[in-house]
């Protein structure tokens, strides 16, 4: 079994699924009382909020860069950062090690395509939402991306920085989430891309009449998937 190494803190509330995912799906592979090898580094998320908020990704490489850099030389095998914003940044973070960066837009582009949709409604930060880097990874898998109007844009990203981070997952939030997401099912969405790591702890499959892709679940199996696979 190879060791997944995982920067995490963006946000710890994530943070935790990811060990707990990344356990369960090694367990259900083995069995016994086999349980996934990981490596932690969790920055402090409360130095990226002000960075991303000014967009000094300049400023968030480094820090990402080194807990990067530490995690390979720790004896990594691979890397996944544990938030899709940050991978706006993954280009310089495979930079940085010589070991595979999982992408979280890339894998999460398979999922739906092999679930032959053409195309999906992105939630999560503003920047996620907004700037190239994730829909240009959908978009190579031949899917289209559409977005919230505006103002929803604007609501969606302030429950992901000060409630989701705080660890409040409030029921009010949650009917507003599922009121964008029928809108976007008007505006043609054949499935719904949970883009933010924290999104699956508020919005569940069975609230949803489409194909909901957690991104979190998604990104950990791809990672199990690399650490049970001979190379």
């Amino acid at each position: 079994m190879k060791t997944i190494g995982i920067i995490g803190g963006l946000t710890w509330h994530s943070t935790l699924d990811y060990y707990r995912l990344l356990n369960e799906m090694v367990n259900k592979r083995l069995g016994g009382a086999h349980a996934a090898k990981v490596i932690l580094n969790s920055v402090d998320f409360a130095e990226i909020k002000v960075l991303t908020e000014a967009q000094d990704w300049e400023g968030i490489a480094v820090i990402i860069c080194k807990a990067a850099k530490s995690l390979e030389i720790a004896g990594a095998d691979c890397i996944i950062i544990g938030a899709n914003t940050m991978h706006k940044i993954a280009g310089e973070i495979q930079a940085a090690v010589t070991i595979p960066v999982i992408h979280i837009a890339a894998v999460t582009a398979a999922a739906i395509k092999n679930k032959g949709l053409k195309k999906v409604a992105l939630l999560g930060t503003k920047y996620t939402m907004q700037l190239d880097f994730y829909k240009a990874k959908l978009a190579e898998n031949g899917i289209e991306t559409i977005i919230p109007g505006t103002t929803d844009i604007e609501y969606i990203n302030n429950a992901i920085y000060n409630e989701f981070s705080s660890g409040l997952f409030l029921p009010e939030t949650k009917a507003e989430y599922l009121r964008i997401i029928d809108i976007l099912i008007e505006q043609g969405a054949e499935g719904i891309i949970l883009g933010c790591t924290e999104i699956p702890i508020l919005i569940k499959q069975e609230d949803c009449s489409l194909p909901v892709f957690d991104t979190a679940f998604i990104h950990a199996a791809a990672a199990v998937d690399f650490a049970l696979t001979d190379q």
